[in-house]
């Protein structure tokens, strides 16, 4: 069995192999698809701790392989069968790789799902003097972590909000001056299992994992513009399984979940209401879908055909006004879901009621005033960040997710504050109640 905390732990090492190679790949695993973007990291230098946020390595991404393929093995973003997700990872890999001319050691995965859970943990430190790297590290390793249990997993640790004194809101403490520091930390765990289970895919295709980055963060990283990570907003990926959501503040993320319910929900319930394959189903949803019915749409006729053979009982239409009665309820459900997730996080609390809706799910026609009336916020349609060398059948809502781990290939963000206490510090600190767990795991 895989031991995550090793993998985790060799992570770094792996990276920066791939970062001085200057090749990497982007991978994503859903429920509807798997997609892989090859990376070419141009002129390779080791990240700057001054850059702040996931632009600042934006300039050096250049895309020069892409592909996609159906996704068989997972379900509600985990993976369901290893079999079927290995083969879907082997196909676009290989086809990235062929678009590339050069083959990838290393990748960075998505994880979908996989239940979860955010925790908010504080830390407080005395400092002689102007603030240094040591004293950042101190106060980081003073925020106490929850005991998590053997079934979950630390994916995501990382500072959000510095102050010292009475001064707080602090981005970058460091070269400041004063006596007590303060540090609010975000930690994000999954499921133990469902990683694991990504992680054990990736390897039997011969590939390394260089990072392993949740979804909610990875979309809301490349659909939020700068303005909505720094005063706060909502990002809510519709996937295919499972729909992501995550609240960004002070350009991090501060809390994220998940809700077992995607777009396949939909198709579902198109397939059984309508008596019609699931391939049709996917096909009139996405051609013909919407959630708002109007007189004009009572007229308006879907061929769906049939599966009989039969050429006569085969011509068989469906009115647009019954497409809509099917698909709505299951994307109300949806955001339903989605609105007791944010109120859960106390998005209410946010000096901007702000929600970006990004996922295949998203281009549904009307969603986003749908959603408006059920999540009570501002919506807007979130389309991913334009990286260079990203062909037009990419950029899509639907790809914000895997455009998001690409900006953490190339600038990760886990890794800009990992400081290390002097010798001194670790003693007299007997490791500290978190620096056991920050350096084991991380």
């Amino acid at each position: 069995m895989i031991d995550l905390h090793e993998i985790q732990r060799a992570m770094r090492t792996m990276r920066r192999a791939a970062l001085g190679r200057g090749l990497i790949g982007a991978l994503d695993v859903g429920t509807s698809k798997v997609a892989c973007f090859v990376l070419r990291l141009e002129e390779p230098r080791v990240v700057d701790l001054a850059d702040v946020g996931p632009m600042a390595g934006l300039g050096r991404v250049r895309v020069v392989g892409f592909a996609a393929t159906r996704s068989r093995g997972v379900r509600f973003g985990e993976v369901a069968s290893m079999r079927e997700t290995e083969a879907a990872i082997r196909t676009v890999v290989q086809a990235a790789e062929h678009e590339a001319g050069d083959r990838v050691d290393h990748v960075v995965a998505g994880l979908s799902g996989a239940d979860p859970c955010s925790h908010g943990l504080s830390g407080a430190v005395l400092v002689e003097g102007e603030v240094g790297e040591a004293d950042v590290a101190r106060a980081m390793a003073d925020c106490t972590p929850p005991d998590l249990g053997p079934d979950r997993h630390v994916i995501h640790a990382q500072p959000v909000h510095f102050a010292l004194d009475h001064r707080t809101g602090l981005a970058d403490p460091r070269g400041l001056s004063g006596r007590r520091l303060f540090c609010d930390m975000h930690m994000m765990c999954v499921d133990a299992g469902a990683a694991r289970a990504v992680v054990e895919a990736v390897k039997r295709c011969d590939l390394e994992v260089a990072g392993l980055t949740a979804s909610a963060h990875a979309s809301g990283l490349a659909a939020l513009v700068e303005d909505e990570r720094e005063l706060g907003a909502a990002c809510v990926d519709i996937g295919g399984g499972a729909t992501s959501v995550s609240i960004f503040m002070r350009r991090h993320m501060v809390h994220a979940d998940a809700v077992r319910m995607g777009g396949e929900h939909v198709t579902s319930d198109i397939h059984k209401g309508l008596q019609v394959s699931l391939g049709t189903a996917e096909r009139i949803k996405t051609l013909n879908g919407g959630v708002h019915a109007t007189g004009l749409d009572d007229r308006e006729m879907i061929e769906v055909g049939g599966g009989t053979g039969d050429w006569e009982a085969d011509r068989r239409t469906v009115s647009r006004a019954e497409l809509i009665g099917v698909m709505r309820p299951r994307v109300e459900e949806i955001l339903e879901e989605t609105r007791r997730a944010l109120d859960a996080a106390g998005f209410d609390e946010l000096p901007t009621r702000k929600v970006v809706l990004t996922g295949g799910g998203s281009e549904i026609p009307g969603i986003t005033d749908l959603a408006g009336r059920i999540l009570g916020a501002q919506v807007r349609l979130g389309r991913p960040i334009r990286l260079r060398g990203v062909p037009a059948r990419a950029t899509g809502p639907a790809f914000s997710s895997l455009t998001g781990l690409c900006l953490e290939a190339a600038q990760p963000e886990d890794e800009r504050w990992d400081f290390a206490l002097p010798q001194d510090e670790r003693s007299r600190l007997g490791l500290g109640r978190a620096v056991r767990w920050l350096r084991a795991n991380w």
